[in-house]
């Protein structure tokens, strides 16, 4: 078997953009996500839009006219 063919299995820290941290393993040392499993809308049940890059600003300039 070849050495060094993998990469290191390490620990690692995800950040979420509401300051929860969560410890996993990972190839990667840390993460920065958007949203997570304390502030995610499904988990919530709050209803608010998360907009990804700009798609509904992208759906309403697509179907302004009512013409699609």
């Amino acid at each position: 078997m070849k050495k060094d063919l993998h990469p290191k299995y390490e620990a690692a820290t995800i950040v979420c953009a509401c300051g929860e941290t969560i410890q996993t393993r990972s190839t990667k040392k840390s993460f920065h996500v958007d949203l997570c499993s304390k502030c995610h809308p499904f988990f919530t049940g709050d209803k608010k839009f998360v907009d990804t890059a700009g798609r509904i600003e992208k759906f309403n300039k697509k179907f302004k006219d009512g013409k699609k």
